[in-house]
């Protein structure tokens, strides 16, 4: 079990807009713009939720989680895997995840929840150039 924290949920945020965009004040395609980059990390890295689009209603929403930390590297601001999250709480100390659902039908996406997961450890602080570093061939 991945221990979670921090958690913020944005069922609010979320409630506004529909309710925006039910009343006229906002375009459906304004809450309809999910990038090309999210659509296909839904499709290629997504789970199937458990709710059909509050737009369109073709379809389940596909939940995709995004990771963004110092200690992530080049790792940071990908789509992962439920089992890539729990392999990585288990090796960082500390990042973020935004979970953002999308419809891979008319392009709703929104911003569910963030967190952040990881060991809670400090990470830690490497001394001098580490093998191959110093290395300037390459």
């Amino acid at each position: 079990m991945i221990n979670q924290r921090q958690v913020v949920d944005y069922a609010l945020q979320r409630r506004a807009l529909l309710a925006e965009v039910r009343s006229g004040r906002v375009g459906g395609y304004e809450a309809c713009d999910a990038s090309p980059y999210l659509l296909r990390a839904a499709k290629f890295h997504g789970r199937a939720g458990d709710q059909a689009c509050p737009i369109c209603r073709q379809e389940p929403l596909t939940l995709v989680s995004w990771v963004y930390g110092d200690e992530l590297k080049h790792v940071a601001g990908s789509a992962r895997t439920p089992e890539e999250l729990a392999r990585m709480a288990g090796l960082f100390a500390e990042f973020t995840v935004y979970d953002v659902e999308v419809c891979r039908a008319c392009h709703w996406n929104h911003l569910v929840r963030s967190y952040v997961l990881g060991t809670g450890n400090r990470p830690t602080v490497r001394e001098g150039p580490q093998a191959g570093e110093l290395d300037h061939n390459r």
